[in-house]
């Protein structure tokens, strides 16, 4: 405590006490400054981490909804199949086509594996519907009109699914390469995710044999 004298009566020296103040020393202030921007630096990557689960939750919710649109398409080939077979001359290598796509996209896991699939049966519903053209009393069926009208809006669907997907994986892939998102990225297991991609052979003009002769 610090002392000050004061006069009294008969002039006799009077001691008053007064509280010492405490100044903090540098490293505690220091310290201090440290904890907070710890504290800021660990609401800020929570955030970011979070951010990153509802983007790549989004990506999901987007792949399986394409996944909806392409097993309904899948369900529907055989019925149109059917009804084009008894009514017209279609090459065998063309069911087989389409037989061959629908295995394989039954059996896609990965999202390369699904585009490939998908082009494919692209390409070979494509190549039927040339054939289907030559017979008009095939396209004038009730039946078949109904299934290709159905079949239409599937593939709509899918088109645009697939943008959707794209720019939600597009989104998300731009996020975690940033910095400093690209360090909780790679801590936390996030990974780039896949895109659909335009196959190559989904460019190509279809080509059908419509010797009758070869057709079973």
């Amino acid at each position: 405590m610090n002392d000050s004298y004061g006069n009294g009566q008969n002039n006799v020296p009077v001691y008053t006490s007064q509280p010492q103040r405490r100044r903090m020393s540098t490293g505690g202030i220091v310290g201090i400054i440290v904890l907070v921007v710890l504290a800021i630096l660990l609401f800020s990557s929570v955030g970011t981490y979070n951010g990153l689960v509802a983007k790549r939750q989004n990506v999901k919710t987007q792949l399986a909804q394409i996944d909806t649109e392409l097993q309904r398409r899948n369900d529907l080939i055989p019925n149109l199949v059917n009804t084009v077979k008894g009514s017209a001359n279609v090459e065998k290598s063309i069911y087989d086509d389409i037989a061959s796509a629908r295995a394989k996209m039954a059996g896609a896991s990965t999202v390369k594996d699904k585009d490939t699939a998908n082009t494919q049966l692209d390409s070979a519903l494509s190549r039927l519907m040339v054939v289907v053209e030559q017979y008009p009393k095939v396209q004038s069926s009730s039946q078949f009109r109904d299934l290709a009208t159905e079949l239409e809006g599937t593939e709509n669907r899918i088109r645009q699914t697939r943008g959707k997907y794209n720019t939600a994986a597009g989104e998300y892939n731009a996020d975690i390469q940033k910095f400093p998102t690209s360090l909780i990225a790679n801590m936390t297991g996030f990974r780039e995710a896949e895109l659909f991609q335009a196959d190559s052979a989904a460019k190509e003009v279809p080509k059908v044999n419509f010797d009758t002769s070869s057709s079973k």
